[in-house]
């Protein structure tokens, strides 16, 4: 009775997956063969509905299989929540951001140094800029050619940023704009080096927090070998297998998740404000 539990668990699951990818079905050209095999791999396992889905059929089959209904719940939690809390963070992302930054403002700089003017170097700087920052000065190309004032694309700019540092850099570049004098590449040569001062420091911080959430990493991963172990293996955890007791089982499992989402929560900090823009418009009183 237990597999046939368990193969209607897999019939429903994938009635869910087929009806969801009917819902987001698109019209799509054609691709060659040797494209769609090297696509198969990751077959749509980034989108959250189908880890979800495909997470809560587990659940449900482990459920079915040993009768810990708290699995249900449980599988799914630990399949989505885990590789986020104890993943890397998003300070890593911050850094390659501002890397791309200090790298585009160099550029710019020697462009202007080789005599152009503050438009031509901006359109000239896009084959030069980082992939992480390609997209943004793209935009601002964009926007000039369409006889934007050099002023509003800058500010535009800095929105498509939305990063302190990106203000700074848009801060500056209007004010090059403004007074249309010499040593812009001057100026923006040393902003590039105090960044790459600040690439350096955030670096070092975030080596030094890399270290207890390495620990919590192996801590959870040690964890959920043993009870998992001991699931089938052991009498340590018969008291939860009582109503009652997966209740509780439940809790500690949510507590001890409360603890990841506190720890990411410390090591994230807090950015500075922006000062130009939208966001810093909205921010004032």
């Amino acid at each position: 009775m237990a597999v046939i539990y368990a193969f209607l668990g897999i019939l429903v699951a994938c009635g869910v997956m087929l009806i969801a990818m009917g819902a987001r079905r698109t019209v799509r050209r054609q691709r060659p063969i040797h494209q769609l095999l090297k696509r198969l791999p990751h077959w749509r396992w980034r989108s959250p509905l189908v880890r979800g889905t495909a997470l809560a059929a587990t659940g449900i089959l482990v459920a079915v299989a040993t009768g810990w209904v708290v699995a249900i719940v449980a599988v799914p939690m630990l399949g989505l929540g885990l590789p986020y809390l104890i993943g890397s963070s998003a300070n890593a992302t911050d850094i390659n951001k501002l890397e791309a930054m200090e790298e585009w403002t160099r550029s710019l700089a020697g462009i202007l140094t080789a005599g152009a003017g503050l438009e031509q170097a901006l359109v000239s700087s896009l084959r030069s800029t980082p992939a992480t920052l390609r997209g943004d000065v793209a935009n601002l190309v964009a926007r000039l050619r369409a006889r934007w004032t050099t002023a509003d694309a800058i500010r535009a700019f800095a929105d498509d940023i939305n990063d302190p540092t990106g203000d700074i850099i848009a801060a500056n570049l209007l004010l090059g704009a403004k007074r249309r004098g010499d040593g812009l590449a001057t100026i923006l040569e040393g902003l590039a080096e105090s960044v790459a001062l600040d690439i350096r420091a955030r670096r070092q911080v975030e080596a030094d927090a890399a270290k207890p959430r390495s620990t919590a990493r192996w801590v959870t991963i040690i964890t959920t070998v043993v009870l998992v172990g001991l699931f089938f293996t052991g009498s340590y955890v018969a008291p939860y297998k009582s109503g009652l007791g997966q209740l509780i089982l439940l809790g500690l499992l949510a507590a001890y998740g409360a603890t990841l989402v506190w720890m990411r929560r410390m090591a994230a900090g807090t950015s500075a404000p922006r000062f130009l823009g939208t966001a810093a418009e909205g921010a004032a009183p």
